[in-house]
């Protein structure tokens, strides 16, 4: 859905006249981007390296993820609820986190 709103957005934007025009080219943009970084098979995907982190233990039922301690780096607040037994995790980022039980 957020791809679709960038395209959307190139199309109003560009100068270019035809908008079928304007999406193959995006659209080429974005398949060699994908194409040369799944070359390199050294690199790990965003995905293992966000699971290579281990779910954050936190205190409360409720945690405010913000993805980094620097706004620039971060993204919108997600309040996540932690009732579950499972590691809630943050839609924007993909950080886990779980409810510390003290008994």
């Amino acid at each position: 859905m957020a791809f679709s709103g960038v395209l959307k957005t190139l199309f109003r934007s560009s100068n270019l006249g035809s908008t079928t025009r304007n999406f193959s080219l995006v659209s080429s943009q974005v398949s060699n981007h994908t194409a040369k970084w799944m070359q390199d098979s050294s690199k790990k995907s965003p995905m293992e390296l966000i699971n290579e982190v281990p779910p954050i233990k936190v205190e409360g039922r409720i945690v405010a993820c913000e993805g980094d301690s620097d706004p620039a780096l971060g993204h919108p607040i997600e309040f996540i609820c932690l009732d579950l037994k499972e590691p809630a995790v943050c839609k924007y980022c993909g950080l886990r986190y779980v409810q510390e039980h003290h008994h």
